[in-house]
C-alpha cells in the first residue's frame, strides 16, 4: 500500500497543480490531462517529413509551376503586354529579395566580424579567400577540359552579318583596376547605388573647334569649293581611357568596409557593444523578414520563369542550334556538385556530404530561379544557420564576402564560352592561349558581380585576351537565361562548401573562443558550433547580458578549460 500511495502521489504531480475552479467548491481534484498540456505534440512519420521539408515542397512547387505554365501559354503566342503582366508578380517578389541583400549583408559582417577578434577575422579572412581562389581555378579547367573534348563549337552557327560590327575594347587590366576602385569606394553612400568602370571615348581633339568653325563657314556656302579648302580632312578616332559609374550596388566596396568596421569595432570593448547590438538586432530582423517573403515563392518563382519562357523568340530553334553548349556548361555543374563539392566536404568534415547538399536544395531552387547569388543570400542564411546548424560567426563572414567574389559557375562558363566561339571561328587554340583562358577567367569570375548576366560582360576580356571575335558574344544571349540559372546554383552552393570547409578548419579557434569565456563567470559558455545555451527565447548571442569583450592577446588553457566546459555542461543537464 505505501508503494501504490507513492506512486498515486507521482502520478497527480505529473499531472499537474490542483484545479483551482473545483478547489472553490471544497474538492481539489487534478485538472484533465487534455485540458493543460505545456509539452508540443511530436510529430511522427510523414507529419514530421512534411512539417520539415515545407518549405521545400513550396519552392520546387513554384518551379515546375512556372515550367509547365510557360510551355502550356506558348503556343498561344501571347502579346508583349500580356506577358508583362505574367512575368510582373515575378518582378516584385525579385525586388523585395533585392531590398534586403544590402542590410542583410551589412548587419551579418559588422555583427559577425565583431564577434571574433582581429587576428581570428583574419585566418577566416585568409582560409576563404584561398579556398575561392582554388576552387575558381579548378572549375575553369574543368570547362576548359570539358569543351576540349566534346568541341560543341560549329562555324556553321556563326552569323556573318555580326562580323561587320564594331570591336569593343575590353581588357583585362581595365577589369582588375575597376575591382580595385569598387573595393576601395571613396564614398560610401555612393557606393550603395553606383559601380566604378571604365569606359572607352573619343579624345577630344584641337581641331574639333576648328571643325565646327570650318562647318558653319561651309554652311553660307552655295558651291562647296570654298567649303573642301576650309574643312580639314578627318582624323582617325583615339579612344581613351575614362573612369565612369553606373548604376548598381558596389557591394565590394561595402562589404570591405564592413570588415574593417566589425573588426576595429571588436577591438574597443564595452564602448562599442551598444553598435554590435544593434546590427545583431537588424539581422535578425531581416531574417524573419525573410522567412515571411518565402511564403510567397510559389507565385513569385513561377512568375519570373514562366514570363522567361514567354519572352524567348524561337526558343527549340534556338535550343537546337546551341545545344551542345549547354550540354557542356550542364555536365561541368554537375560534376563539380555532385562529385567534386562532395569529394571537398568529405575530405575536410568527415560528414556525409550528401546530407549536407539535400539541406541546401531550396536555397538552390531559389538561386535557379532568380538567377543570382545575391537575391537568393537571404534563403541561403536561412538554411545555413538554421537547417544545417553551421556556426552563425563563419556564414556571417564567409556568405556575404563569396556573394560577391566566389563565381565558380562564372569561371566555367566563361573558359567553356571563350573557346566555344574561337572554335565557331575556326581558331586553333595552342597550348599559351588555353592558358590564358584559364587565367583570365578566373580573375574575370572573381571581379563578377552577383546579378543575372554579369558573366556575358566579363566574356569579352577573355575573348579579347585571346584574340576571338567579340561579335559573337550575341549569340549566347539567346541562352544565356537558362545557362545563367545553372551556373548561379554552382556559385551559391559553393559559397555553403566554402562556410562548412573554414569552420571546420577554424574550429580549434572557435573553441578557444568559446571556452576563453568560461573563464568570465558572467559570460554564458558557448558551444562548439558558435550557438550559446542559457539565452532567451528570441535572443541572439550577441544579445545576452554578460557579455566580454576578449582582445587579441588571449592565452587559453584547454586543458583546463574544456574540463570546465565539461563540467558545466554536465551540470547543466543534471538540471534539465
Amino acid at each position: 500500500m505505501e508503494k501504490s500511495g507513492k506512486f498515486s502521489d507521482y502520478l497527480f504531480a505529473k499531472m499537474g497543480p490542483p484545479n483551482m475552479t473545483a478547489a472553490v467548491h471544497g474538492t481539489e481534484l487534478p485538472p484533465k490531462t487534455t485540458e493543460r498540456c505545456d509539452a508540443p505534440l511530436e510529430l511522427t512519420g510523414y507529419r514530421k517529413w512534411l512539417s520539415d521539408n515545407l518549405m521545400l515542397l513550396v519552392t520546387l512547387s513554384g518551379v515546375m509551376l512556372g515550367v509547365i505554365l510557360g510551355l502550356s501559354l506558348r503556343p498561344l503566342q501571347l502579346h508583349e503586354d500580356s506577358i508583362m503582366l505574367i512575368s510582373y508578380p515575378g518582378e516584385l517578389f525579385m525586388r523585395v529579395l533585392k531590398l534586403m541583400i544590402l542590410p542583410l549583408v551589412i548587419s551579418s559582417l559588422i555583427a559577425g566580424s565583431a564577434s571574433l577578434n582581429a587576428k581570428m577575422n583574419g585566418k577566416i579572412a585568409l582560409r576563404t579567400l584561398v579556398y575561392f581562389a582554388t576552387t575558381s581555378l579548378f572549375n575553369a579547367a574543368l570547362g576548359i577540359a570539358l569543351v576540349m573534348l566534346i568541341h560543341p563549337g560549329n562555324p556553321d552557327l556563326h552569323n556573318a552579318d555580326d562580323r561587320a560590327s564594331d570591336k569593343r575594347a575590353v581588357k583585362l587590366l581595365d577589369s582588375l583596376l575597376d575591382l580595385g576602385r569598387n573595393v576601395f569606394p571613396d564614398n560610401l553612400f555612393q557606393a550603395s547605388i553606383q559601380q566604378a568602370h571604365t569606359v572607352y571615348l573619343p579624345k577630344p581633339s584641337v581641331l574639333h573647334s576648328l571643325n565646327d568653325t570650318a562647318n558653319d563657314t561651309a554652311v553660307g556656302i552655295v558651291h562647296g569649293v570654298e567649303a573642301q579648302r576650309q574643312i580639314p580632312e578627318m582624323e582617325p578616332v583615339v579612344l581613351v581611357r575614362d573612369v565612369q559609374y553606373r548604376s548598381g550596388t558596389n557591394t565590394l566596396g561595402i562589404v570591405f568596409f564592413c570588415l574593417v568596421f566589425g573588426t576595429v569595432l571588436g577591438t574597443i570593448g564595452q564602448k562599442g557593444q551598444v553598435v554590435v547590438d544593434f546590427f545583431a538586432a537588424v539581422f535578425e530582423v531581416i531574417m524573419k523578414m525573410v522567412t515571411c517573403v518565402m511564403w510567397l515563392t510559389p507565385v513569385g518563382i513561377s512568375s519570373v520563369i514562366a514570363g522567361k519562357i514567354l519572352s524567348v523568340d524561337n526558343l527549340s530553334l534556338v535550343m537546337a542550334q546551341l545545344v551542345w553548349f549547354i550540354i557542356t556548361v550542364a555536365i561541368g555543374v554537375v560534376i563539380y556538385q555532385l562529385i567534386v563539392m562532395q569529394f571537398i566536404y568529405f575530405v575536410f568534415v568527415r560528414r556525409n556530404p550528401f546530407k549536407f547538399y539535400k539541406g541546401l536544395i531550396e536555397a538552390m531552387l531559389t538561386a535557379f530561379a532568380t538567377a543570382s547569388t545575391a537575391a537568393a543570400l537571404p534563403l541561403t542564411f536561412r538554411c545555413m544557420n538554421e537547417k544545417l546548424r553551421i556556426d552563425q560567426r563563419i556564414t556571417r563572414f564567409v556568405l556575404p564576402i563569396g556573394c560577391n567574389i566566389n563565381m565558380d559557375g562564372t569561371a566555367l562558363f566563361i573558359a567553356v564560352a571563350s573557346i566555344f566561339i574561337a572554335q565557331m571561328s575556326g581558331m586553333v587554340l595552342g597550348f599559351g592561349e588555353l592558358l590564358t583562358v584559364l587565367l583570365t577567367s578566373t580573375a574575370a569570375s572573381m571581379s563578377s558581380a552577383s546579378v543575372p548576366s554579369a558573366a556575358l560582360v566579363l566574356l569579352l576580356v577573355v575573348l579579347t585576351a585571346i584574340d576571338a571575335p567579340v561579335q559573337d558574344v550575341t549569340l549566347l544571349f539567346a541562352v544565356d537565361w537558362f545557362v545563367d540559372r545553372i551556373r548561379t546554383t554552382n556559385n551559391m552552393l559553393g559559397d555553403c562548401y566554402a562556410a562548412a570547409v573554414v569552420e571546420e578548419l577554424s574550429r580549434k579557434e572557435l573553441m578557444a573562443l568559446d571556452a576563453a569565456a568560461v573563464n568570465y563567470p558572467d559570460m554564458p559558455a558557448g558551444t562548439p558550433n558558435g550557438h550559446h545555451v542559457g539565452l532567451l527565447e528570441g535572443q541572439t548571442e550577441l544579445e545576452s547580458p554578460g557579455k566580454c569583450q576578449l582582445n587579441d592577446s588571449v592565452v587559453v588553457d584547454m586543458s583546463a578549460v574544456m574540463n570546465n566546459v565539461n563540467l558545466q555542461q554536465e551540470q547543466s543537464n543534471r538540471r534539465v
